[in-house]
């Protein structure tokens, strides 16, 4: 039932939300400390990536839902890495998860790397190309079959390669 109350707590919550986007603690990426093998020195990166790909990808960012121009994207062809160029997803395990960020239900064999982010007082697992080690998002439990799984990736840390 919508009532004053439950949108006042959905504002909020949304709210709450983007303000963990926006106000993270900053410092170096965990992915930066890994040993990849593609390897890049932080000015290289920062020449490399638009701004908001390098907050994401070198800095575990989170970019806006809803603002991605991948989410959109139905095409056939996979999904690969903004930093480094390897493949991650393939196109036919996309899904609308209605969440704003592009979703996947099982990745490439060997393209990720998964960690644990404990940051915001919960934990969750973390999701990094296995290549170079960026950023890509976050795998949930609440995704469909056949896996169950929901991989959140930011849009700014994929491109779209077409078959």
């Amino acid at each position: 039932m919508l009532d004053r109350r439950n949108v006042l707590l959905g504002g909020t919550a949304l709210t709450a939300l983007a303000a963990f986007a926006y106000f993270r603690p900053m410092g170096i990426a965990r992915a930066a400390e890994g040993d990849f093998p593609y390897k890049l020195t932080d000015e290289e990166w920062k020449a490399k990536l638009s701004p908001e790909a390098y907050d994401v990808l070198r800095h575990e960012g989170t970019e806006r839902p809803f603002t991605s121009p991948l989410n959109d994207e139905h095409g056939n062809g996979t999904f690969a890495c903004a930093g480094c160029d390897q493949r991650l997803f393939a196109s036919e395990t996309k899904f609308d998860s209605g969440t704003g960020w592009p979703s996947f239900y099982t990745f490439i064999d060997g393209a990720i790397g998964t960690s644990v982010d404990s940051a915001f007082g919960m934990t969750r697992t973390e999701v990094h190309c296995s290549n170079c080690g960026g950023h890509q998002g976050h795998v949930f439990e609440d995704g469909p079959a056949p896996t169950g799984l929901r991989y959140c990736i930011n849009g700014v840390s994929l491109q779209f390669i077409p078959a």
